[in-house]
């Protein structure tokens, strides 16, 4: 049961960011699957992950995201990620900068029936902001 949710999760990162196919959420987001760890609170729902999903293409139009690992185990798919993309757009709240980014993340997808059901994720938002000019850390 476990190997036959990697799929689900493979076409989750190349169809509906690398592709930036909006479909693909409809299809692989269930009505009512939960995703956490992109904002306050979770989303619920294909309607509310397009809200995020638009803004981030918006912001990172050429947005590749490379699966480094996929773990499963029963209905949960632990992932970790690479991605590069340009900020060409103001979709997360910050006037576009031009500029080249590489950061990363990883998470754990729950899924039903071909479909994610809840999902957990955890990326590098900070060095994203720092790459953005953004934020400066001391030092």
């Amino acid at each position: 049961m476990s190997a036959e949710n990697k799929p689900v999760i493979r076409r989750w990162f190349d169809e509906v960011w690398n592709q930036g196919r909006v479909e693909a959420i409809d299809e692989l987001l269930a009505a009512d699957g939960v995703v956490h760890g992109l904002g306050d609170g979770g989303m619920t729902g294909p309607a509310a992950f397009k809200v995020f999903h638009a803004g981030y293409k918006d912001a990172l139009p050429d947005v590749a995201i490379t699966l480094e690992a996929l773990v499963a185990e029963g209905d949960m798919v632990a992932f970790r990620w690479s991605a590069t993309g340009t900020h060409r757009g103001g979709g997360l709240g910050i006037p576009a900068t031009d500029r080249a980014v590489r950061f990363s993340g990883m998470g754990f997808g729950r899924v039903r029936n071909g479909q994610l059901v809840e999902g957990w994720n955890n990326f590098d938002q900070l060095g994203l902001l720092q790459q953005l000019g953004v934020i400066s850390l001391p030092g």
